[in-house]
């Protein structure tokens, strides 16, 4: 069993093990497991990703930083193309992967991001969302290991989003982990800003969280559906 699938199937687990807990939040059912895991993730966080992402940020210039953000979003930009046209959203799949054809072809592979000037945003999608459109519920919420917040569902379509990552098939491999350390550590780099946001405002950081996760993934289900139902209504007589 892989190591995607062995973190669905432990979230899976914990939710049969803890479905009878009670809670005041309907949505949060699994609370003293999930505080449990997003304790252990800040505790990570901030004594081994954070000061790295810091140290990134202090040593890598700016236009380097763009660069491997860019990289890294390119490669993730073919699996959003193919999640939105598993979606039925045709017109938006096309166009993201239009941004993958110009900015391999133009962007040196990437690493310039010519299509949001030429007017093709990115527009992140993934597993988890698709399934959302195809109408499976949302199910618990959940906060796994490292991986951090998540639900029933987008934790069942992580093992496929891991599989549709073409880093994930970069060899040889230890250019693969380098890779992979550098995309984390480039990503964490571009939230410290927010992170120091939140520790500000936020009087309980997991309640914060947990209910933007929950808001934001029903915002991108319902937002594809409410831009083509917008469409609709616009080509009616």
């Amino acid at each position: 069993m892989t190591y995607a699938a062995r973190i669905g199937a432990f979230a899976l687990a914990a939710a049969a093990l803890t479905g009878c807990a009670t809670n005041n939040n309907p949505n949060d059912p699994l609370e003293g497991f999930n505080r449990a895991m997003f304790s252990f993730n800040d505790t990570v966080d901030t004594y081994a990703l954070k000061p790295a992402a810091q140290a990134y940020d202090a040593v890598v210039p700016n236009p380097v930083q763009s660069g491997i953000g860019n990289f890294f979003g390119n490669i993730g930009d073919l699996w959003s193309s193919i999640n939105q046209l598993l979606q039925g959203r045709v017109e938006q799949g096309v166009s993201t992967f239009m941004r993958v054809a110009i900015n391999t072809t133009f962007g040196l592979g990437g690493v310039l991001d010519v299509a949001t000037e030429a007017r093709l945003p990115r527009e992140k999608s993934d597993f988890g969302q698709t399934l959302g459109k195809w109408g499976v519920g949302s199910g618990p919420y959940v906060v796994l290991p490292f991986f951090g917040p998540s639900t029933i569902r987008d934790t069942a379509g992580l093992p496929v989003d891991l599989y549709g990552d073409l880093w994930t098939y970069k060899r040889p491999t230890r250019w693969r982990n380098v890779g992979s350390v550098i995309r984390v550590v480039d990503r964490r780099a571009q939230l410290l800003d927010a992170s120091t946001l939140l520790e500000d405002a936020a009087l309980d950081k997991y309640d914060f969280v947990r209910d933007a996760y929950i808001q934001r993934r029903q915002s991108q289900i319902d937002g594809g559906n409410a831009g083509k139902e917008q469409k609709e209504e616009a080509i009616k007589p």
